[in-house]
């Protein structure tokens, strides 16, 4: 299975670059994982957040092929623990999913159409972050789920 995450616009900071950078290539020894970034609008401050959004929408399938499994991250998904969350990529591997595809919204989240197009929601936290700090926590919990799979000792418990 390929772990595709999905997020909009480049992250600019270059500390939380370089610790993306950096899970990215520990979670590749485990499983095929690509980040895949969907360039930022041009004169967004013109639009409006619905315009924003169906923009980015029709940018966001383009990328999104009809055998994917598509997950959101979204303030009202479904909140899980580390080890559940490394269940639940287990459970997506067995079912056979192909390619699994997270995706991170824009400011403003998700169209309609992208909602109707993913087949879950998946909620980091209830507190709010930085679409930028979004990107660091998901990718390290990708390889902590990693981890916790093969028994390896970074995660404690």
């Amino acid at each position: 299975m390929k772990i595709c995450f999905t997020v909009i616009g480049r992250t600019t900071d270059k500390h939380l670059k370089a610790l993306i950078d950096d899970y990215t290539a520990r979670i590749a020894h485990y499983t095929p994982f690509e980040v895949v970034v969907i360039p930022e609008l041009k004169n967004a401050k013109a639009l409006s957040p619905d315009m924003q959004k169906e923009r980015e929408a029709e940018l966001l399938q383009k990328q999104i092929r009809p055998t994917d499994l598509v997950v959101l991250l979204d303030e009202g998904g479904t909140e899980l623990r580390s080890t559940e969350f490394a269940r639940y990529l287990e459970r997506k591997q067995h079912a056979g999913t192909k390619r699994l595809v997270f995706v991170v919204g824009g400011p403003y989240g998700f169209a309609p159409a992208i909602y109707a197009l993913a087949q879950e929601k998946l909620s980091l936290s209830r507190m709010t972050f930085s679409h930028q700090m979004v990107r660091l926590f998901f990718v390290e919990q990708v390889y902590r789920a990693m981890t916790i799979l093969r028994g390896e000792p970074y995660h404690h418990e």
